[in-house]
């Protein structure tokens, strides 16, 4: 029995789940809305404030979607009540971050600073010269915004240079001369 998917989702005051015929989750919660459909397979049941996730048989692809399913919809259940967050370092002389109105602009040693336009539901916040943080309520939307910024530049192994996430390692290299 998979462990992740036998585990029950319990539903929070203020948020509700609405299953559809062809398995749409649609979550409603109060910081928004999030939809996902769930393979047929799967059947969701809603009993006393909590929402179970069941598989028709043993088989490996029945096992497989077991967890994924239970994951996908605990993941929208915990959005739309919390929220996700990933926060991104700069690290660099001369490297830095700031908002332009809703857009986050980055300056990383190019001739030119590089635009990042917020995606619908996602958010920016730049605390610091050095630090971005990227909000919102889908955990897979904020991890690939998150991502493409990380693109802009990565860390390059030798200063450790670029931009990372908080507290990623980046193993270093010694130069040509380092013996």
């Amino acid at each position: 029995m998979s462990r992740i998917g036998k585990l029950p989702i319990n539903i929070p005051g203020g948020v509700t789940i609405t299953v559809g015929d062809d398995n749409t989750v649609i979550v409603k919660g109060p910081k928004g809305e999030l939809s996902e459909k769930i393979s047929k397979e799967m059947q969701l049941t809603i009993e006393d404030g909590v929402l179970s996730v069941k598989r028709p048989s043993d088989a490996k692809q029945h096992r497989a979607l077991h967890g994924l399913s239970r994951s996908l919809v605990n993941n929208m259940v915990v959005g739309v009540t919390d929220g996700y967050q990933k926060n991104l370092d700069i690290v660099g002389v001369g490297y830095r971050a700031q908002m332009q109105g809703t857009t986050l602009v980055i300056n990383v040693g190019y001739s030119h600073p590089v635009e990042v336009a917020p995606p619908q539901g996602i958010s920016f916040e730049v605390p610091a010269p050095t630090r971005i943080v990227v909000k919102g309520i889908s955990k897979q939307q904020v991890g690939q915004v998150a991502a493409d910024i990380r693109a802009v530049r990565e860390p390059e192994p030798y200063k450790g240079k670029g931009i990372r996430y908080e507290n990623e390692h980046v193993r270093r290299k010694e130069g040509k001369t380092g013996k």
